[in-house]
């Protein structure tokens, strides 16, 4: 049986790929980097955006590199409502950024579908203030029509060295069933896009003849994480 949302989906991750061909082929490149170098690749967003950050952060596959900031205040575990009003709150990023140790040579990811709230833009300012290469998930064309509701004025795909075009339609809404926009597919997207990114800066470092820090799954036995636990310790603040 085939499902409308199905169908939605499917058209939306290729329509991405097929974007951001690109800038996935830089960004594997960059990543590759940031292995071989031995540093870190933080993520952040606020809400429902932080989801990101968990898709990547300590999972089977996933690179052990990854810092996920899990901050508390714009998170929805502690309250949708509060996280609504927080990611908006000016200051509130530089004291989110302190509290993680982030160096010249890492990466920061940075996710906010409507790139308009205080918060994510502020993140990017402070990694340009500090030399960090940021990147922004963001939906571009729904950023560009909407009023930043930063003091600036600029929007977070104005902040970046890269940006990853989630291509959505306005809302994040794929559907529209007798007037509810419904069919949210920001998170399934990005979490492609990234996957895909990661898996290519892999191939890149073993290409190398190197072998990067990858989580296998810890319910096949055999498989330790033990070591990457280890060596990234007190550089990934939720290991």
């Amino acid at each position: 049986m085939n499902f409308e949302y199905e169908g939605k989906i499917i058209a939306c991750i290729q329509q991405a790929i097929d974007k951001n061909a690109d800038t996935i082929k830089l960004l594997a490149q960059k990543f590759a980097e940031n292995i071989e170098n031995d540093k870190v690749i933080h993520t952040f967003g606020t809400g429902h955006s932080h989801m990101l950050g968990i898709e990547l952060f300590a999972r089977a596959g996933g690179l052990g590199n990854v810092n996920a900031i899990l901050d508390p205040d714009v998170l929805t575990s502690n309250g949708a409502q509060r996280s609504c009003a927080l990611e908006k709150l000016s200051g509130l990023a530089d004291i989110i950024f302190d509290s993680y140790k982030i160096e010249k040579g890492d990466i920061m990811l940075i996710t906010s579908n409507s790139g308009r709230n205080a918060v994510p833009i502020e993140m990017a300012m402070r990694c340009q203030k500090e030399g960090i290469y940021c990147v922004a998930l963001t939906n571009v064309q729904q950023s560009k029509n909407a009023t930043s509701r930063h003091p600036s004025g600029k929007r977070l795909f104005e902040c970046v060295d890269c940006v990853i075009d989630s291509c959505l339609p306005s809302g994040d809404a794929t559907l529209d069933i007798n007037g509810i926009k419904t069919g949210p597919a920001s998170s399934i997207v990005t979490m492609t896009l990234m996957n895909t990114i990661v898996s290519e800066a892999i191939k890149l470092v073993v290409s190398h003849g190197k072998k990067p820090y990858v989580f296998q799954s810890q319910n096949v036995d055999g498989f330790d994480n033990d070591a990457i636990y280890k060596h990234f310790e007190g550089r990934v603040k939720h290991f």
